[in-house]
Order: C-alpha cells, then sequence, then structure tokens
C-alpha cells in the first residue's frame, strides 16, 4: 500500500510541476512577446510595441546573429532555458544567455528602431524580416 501511495504522490506532485511550469511559461511569454497590426500586417512585437525580427542566416533553434550583429539587431532575452509555450521556445546563444524563438526562429529587435510601431529593419539586406505569426 505504501509503495501505491509513493507513486501516486511523485506523479501528482510531477504533474503539478508540468502544470506550474506550463502557466509560467506563457505567463512570461505574453509579458515579452506580443501581437500587433503594423502597417496592415500582424506582426510580433516586444512588451514595449517594439517589431520583432527573424534572420534567414538563423538555424532552427540557433542563432547566428553574434557580437557585432547581436549589437544592431539585440536578441529577445529569455529567462528559463527550456521553456516552451506551443509554438515559443528559448535557445541559448553562442554566449549561453537565453532567447526566445518563434517556430525554432529566434527573434530579435532592431537598433535603428527608435519607437514603438516602426519596422525600419523589415527586409535589410534581404535577411531581415517582421516576425509574424
Amino acid at each position: 500500500m505504501n509503495k501505491h501511495i509513493g507513486i501516486s504522490l511523485g506523479l501528482a506532485i510531477a504533474a503539478s510541476m508540468a502544470i506550474t511550469t506550463g502557466a509560467f511559461s506563457a505567463a512570461h511569454k505574453a509579458a515579452v512577446i506580443k501581437t500587433a497590426e503594423l502597417g496592415g500586417k500582424k506582426v510580433f512585437t516586444d512588451a514595449k510595441g517594439m517589431t520583432l525580427y527573424t534572420f534567414d542566416k538563423d538555424m532552427k533553434g540557433k542563432s547566428n546573429c553574434n557580437g557585432g550583429c547581436a549589437a544592431k539587431w539585440p536578441p529577445v532575452k529569455a529567462k528559463v532555458k527550456g521553456m516552451m509555450d506551443g509554438n515559443y521556445s528559448v535557445v541559448t546563444r553562442k554566449d549561453g544567455s537565453l532567447q526566445w524563438a518563434y517556430k525554432g526562429h529566434p527573434l530579435y529587435t532592431w537598433i535603428k528602431d527608435k519607437k514603438a510601431g516602426q519596422m525600419t529593419g523589415d527586409g535589410v539586406k534581404g535577411v531581415w524580416h517582421t516576425a509574424r505569426p
């Protein structure tokens, strides 16, 4: 009987942790990534309304924008490794920091966007694009 109670308790704790982690993940992502309509397009923005971008040279689940590139295209920082929420995930960057990704594509802001709603990074060098749902 004790063996069954221990197994049941373990399963209950594991289920509780999964539910709590999922709720935290969804809440954290919601605080960081938003959907907005800009220029007649639905795009992703950060919590401040700054447009988010993807980089064609990234690989699914891996950022290839580091150093000077990351200074111009700041990564959308994440706080907890392995968090996932539907199409959202967290990737580990070359420097060990964490970054949000959508469908495996790391997300960035653009240093030349100075205020919410600007999309000046869309199409830069033919490899940067607004991130869209």
